[in-house]
């Protein structure tokens, strides 16, 4: 392949970020992920380091964990970022912001937080259903389960790997 046709391939690509803290990645975020790989050539999963709030999960064993769930999927890779996510977007030249949705509460902060990352930067986002089966699933009641010493196999992929 010469030079030129890799670097218009790179130009052309689709990049799309999927930021979050995922304490943990469950299997709703891994369903967004692989809807998302459907419209954009790839997806950048960025966890978002917020020094004033308490991970109930390592910052490296969530890396390690989203990296193993994607092993077989070169379209995506997993990277930490501090700051603005519309900062770390234009150093990973994504185009466009990924969210999921669970339900009309979602939606709403997310379009709030859109328009303002619009705003300031032109960084379009898009806002994608998590499957209803999975739409009761969050983060939150999975770290409370965690915490309380239950099971969370049946909402995380390869759970294992985070405890």
């Amino acid at each position: 392949m010469s030079v030129l046709v890799f670097l218009t391939l790179i130009i052309m690509s689709k990049i799309a970020l999927f930021p979050g803290s995922f304490d943990p990645f469950t299997k709703g975020h891994e369903s967004i992920v692989n809807q998302s790989l459907r419209i954009f050539d790839e997806i950048i999963i960025g966890i978002g380091v917020n020094t004033e709030k308490k991970y109930l999960f390592d910052l490296d064993k969530r890396i390690q964990h989203i990296q193993e769930i994607f092993k077989s999927q070169n379209r995506v890779s997993v990277s930490s970022y501090n700051g603005l996510t519309i900062d770390y977007c234009e150093t990973v030249s994504a185009s466009h912001i990924i969210r999921g949705l669970r339900n009309n509460i979602d939606f709403e902060y997310e379009k709030s937080i859109a328009h303002v990352n619009n705003s300031m930067s032109k960084i379009q986002t898009i806002l994608l259903l998590t499957n209803e089966e999975l739409s009761s699933i969050s983060s939150s009641i999975i770290r409370e389960i965690h915490k309380n010493g239950g099971d969370i196999s049946s909402f995380v992929t390869q759970a294992k790997i985070l405890v």
